[in-house]
């Protein structure tokens, strides 16, 4: 291995390793990356806290166009490099002492064309006998980049550029575009240390409270930025819709984008929040779009949803506008292959189960329990309700939605 100017972090050496032999007390270096991260300098902190200067080059302009969004261009990665645990200290306290560092000895700048520059480059511009060394391949300033990791490093091709004539070129090569005046590159380092004081800075609760939340619903919040279901004109134009509150419409939109992308959605608001009215939202909305709809409630609660049916035709029914057209059933009609249902007035001996593509539930705890089949005294096999449903419902026919 000592023979290869390779190095790639498995079978020839690691660009750490080629680091701590030649960054030397009072080196100046000129690296170029995508990618900086703190674990990085901490791995190396024991060479890096003795050199003279350095200037820094991020290859992409991913850190200017991201510095106020929370798509970092900082990789924040695991620390597990090289350490031993007296050692090893928070990310809050390498991010402070990454910082105190680059205030002191660093230079950051920033390439301000996308795609344009890939090449990594690492230079120190003396070693211990006085000399120049260099290395140029494909390791960003990472913990699995330079290898520095116990396990799982990035394998990668870099090769120690030995000849003084190749090493002058490349120094030359950096420095003509680290003072390039036509606006090629741009300074950074501020944003740097504004974005590391992030990381280290004591924050007021509430704002962790905010950063906690957003954490949580920031995959709603994305789904809801990048959906176009609610530019239908017809939707937005119902009745239902728009007796929502603001509230209440954000639960509708992300029911149905649940019932889009997982085919089941539960709406678990807490009582007198109106799980109902939206309920109507998302049943009118797919209506809309001619799915058939049927509606299983307790027999007690049947007039919360046959009141808007269409076909009851009820003064009470101040959604008339919408037309609703789905069926209501009991609880307590599944299972029943003959006689009639009270709610629709349904005879289910040739009733079709499997012809829903929609099936909203309403107190669906009522189907908690894994679904069986039970012997009755006659020796029949008997399925319960969540056996029924899956069985004859959402298994059978056209391939149904569940709302609970």
């Amino acid at each position: 291995m000592s023979d290869t100017l390779i190095r790639d972090n498995k079978n020839y050496g690691s660009v750490g390793d080629f680091l701590k032999d030649v960054i030397k007390e009072g080196s100046e270096l000129s690296v170029v990356s995508a990618y900086f991260t703190i674990f990085a300098y901490y791995g190396l902190r024991k060479n890096l806290d003795k050199i003279k200067s350095m200037r820094f080059l991020f290859g992409e302009p991913t850190f200017i166009e991201g510095i106020n969004t929370d798509t970092r261009s900082y990789k924040i990665e695991d620390d597990s490099i090289i350490i031993s645990p007296i050692e090893k200290f928070s990310q809050k306290t390498i991010a402070s002492k990454c910082a105190e560092w680059i205030k002191e000895k660093v230079e950051v700048k920033s390439i301000v064309k996308p795609n344009f520059l890939h090449g990594k480059m690492y230079y120190a511009d003396l070693d211990s006998k006085g000399y120049p060394k260099a290395i140029s391949g494909s390791s960003n300033f990472t913990t699995s980049g330079l290898g520095l990791k116990k396990e799982a490093n990035n394998i990668e091709l870099n090769l120690i550029v030995d000849s003084d004539r190749q090493k002058e070129e490349l120094k030359g090569w950096f420095d003509s575009i680290w003072n390039d005046t036509t606006g090629l590159v741009q300074d950074v380092k501020d944003e740097v240390l504004k974005y590391l004081e992030m990381l280290y800075k004591e924050n007021e609760p509430e704002f962790v409270y905010f950063k906690t939340l957003y954490s949580i619903f920031k995959d709603y919040l994305d789904e809801q930025k990048d959906n176009k279901l609610f530019d239908e004109t017809a939707f937005k134009d119902t009745a239902i819709w728009n007796k929502l509150y603001e509230f209440q419409k954000d639960g509708v939109k992300g029911a149905i984008n649940k019932l889009l992308k997982h085919n089941g959605c539960i709406i678990a608001d807490s009582v007198g929040l109106g799980k109902t009215f939206e309920a109507l939202a998302v049943i009118k909305y797919f209506e809309l779009k001619n799915y058939r709809v049927l509606v299983l409630c307790p027999k007690k609660l049947s007039d919360n949803w046959t009141v808007y049916q269409a076909a009851k035709n009820s003064k009470l029914n101040i959604l008339e506008k919408d037309r609703f057209q789905y069926t209501v059933l009991y609880h307590t009609d599944m299972g029943r292959e003959n006689g009639k249902s009270g709610a629709d007035g349904i005879d289910f001996k040739t009733f079709n189960w499997a012809a829903y593509d929609l099936v909203v539930i309403d107190e669906s705890h009522n189907f908690k329990g894994n679904p069986m089949e039970k012997e009755t005294t006659t020796g029949e096999k008997h399925m319960n309700r969540a056996k029924w449903l899956m069985e004859k419902i959402i298994k059978s026919g056209s391939k149904t939605k569940v709302l609970m």
